[in-house]
């Protein structure tokens, strides 16, 4: 497929979600999956990224809330590695989460920020984006995220021992 939106839309894309991972999304599209592949490129990428009136920036801040907001843990890791991508911090990020936590729940703000510390581990494993914050170990993470972060480290280490934190 090519069109003027659809090179736009895979433009953004890559540039949003990185080379390797679009890469990877096109290549393994099938007969069944490539429609879906090519629709998410040319409209969401091309017609909708694409748009002038809000940033990248401010485009993965929505992301990042709406996305939450569905619990959809696979997109969100990628759009935080995409949101620092696009120059949000860490802290940015983590405002974004506790809004989540008010409007949308604690559950999915709890789960929103396990996946965003995972998704900053990965970044920093890979030599970080150009906008990620200093500090690489899992202490500095939790410092980093706050009361929040101790909130998910002590349950997942509930967890770990066969217990619900909540309780």
């Amino acid at each position: 497929m090519s069109n003027e939106k659809y090179e736009q839309g895979l433009k953004i894309r890559t540039q949003v979600l990185g080379e390797a991972y679009v890469q990877r999304s096109i290549e393994n599209a099938d007969d069944f999956t490539r429609p879906l592949q090519e629709m998410v490129t040319e409209y969401c990428w091309g017609h909708v990224w694409g748009r002038e009136g809000l940033s990248l920036k401010e485009r993965s801040m929505i992301n990042l809330a709406m996305i939450s907001a569905l619990n959809r843990p696979h997109e969100l890791k990628l759009h935080v590695r995409g949101a620092l991508r696009n120059g949000l911090s860490r802290e940015q990020i983590r405002e974004i989460l506790l809004q989540v936590g008010i409007y949308c729940g604690v559950p999915a703000a709890v789960d929103s920020f396990r996946l965003a510390r995972e998704a900053f581990a990965e970044a920093d494993a890979r030599g970080g984006l150009q906008h990620r914050h200093a500090g690489n170990d899992a202490e500095a993470g939790r410092r980093q995220m706050g009361d929040a972060g101790r909130v998910v480290a002590n349950e997942e280490s509930a967890q770990a021992r066969g217990l619900d934190a909540r309780r």
